[in-house]
């Protein structure tokens, strides 16, 4: 039975603590994602080596621009010829930029500012890729864990919460465990086609 993880009774937290330690690569796709929610997790997944197959790829889907501007631009451009590289590359650097706004607000501590230079040194290693949905809204939140057991090799958590602190740990969610190997490779499967449509956050200012 799966069990239910409501950061009333059971948080969600501990339990993805104690399965990133046994993991050895995870893939989450969540709509917000900020520093102080990455930050308990983030000891965890810089004990892997970093790269394919060895890191945390993270799919965030909620982040909007003004006006959502890259999102409608992209839909233009499928019904003209395409948007020119000028415009591409200038849409995803105000992209980029507003996303590093979004996970800095608020950091005022000498310990928040470690937080950060950690992720970036880990984006750079590669032990975590950050892709920006920017196809339409995606609000799904899955955390895919993966091991090597032959018995329980992925294990999943579906719900409500985002990586942020409040999501993993304070604010009333709902979320269930996945122990079940179909249901675990369908939604990795799920994941992965998403991730196609991903834009590649790959700075970070420390």
């Amino acid at each position: 039975m799966p069990r239910i993880f409501d950061n009333i009774e059971l948080s969600l937290l501990p339990a993805l603590q104690e399965n990133l330690e046994l993991s050895d690569h995870a893939d989450f796709c969540v709509g917000y994602f900020n520093l102080r929610g990455w930050k308990q997790l983030d000891s965890y997944i810089d004990k892997w080596s970093g790269g394919e197959g060895h890191c945390c790829r993270l799919l965030v889907g909620m982040h909007r621009l003004p006006q959502d501007e890259l999102r409608q631009a992209m839909r233009l451009s499928k019904s003209v010829s395409g948007m020119d590289n000028q415009t591409a590359l200038r849409l995803k650097k105000k992209l980029a930029e507003e996303f590093r706004e979004q996970l800095t607000v608020g950091v005022p501590t000498n310990e928040d500012e470690a937080g950060l230079r950690r992720l970036a040194a880990q984006i750079k290693a590669k032990k975590v890729i950050v892709k920006l949905f920017l196809k339409h809204p995606l609000h799904a939140k899955l955390y895919l864990l993966f091991r090597p057991d032959p018995v329980n090799p992925t294990t999943g958590y579906l719900g409500s919460s985002n990586l942020t602190f409040s999501g993993l740990s304070l604010q009333g969610e709902l979320n269930v465990d996945l122990l079940d190997h179909d249901a675990c490779t369908k939604l990795s499967k799920w994941l992965v086609t998403f991730k196609r449509f991903g834009f590649l956050f790959s700075r970070v200012k420390s």
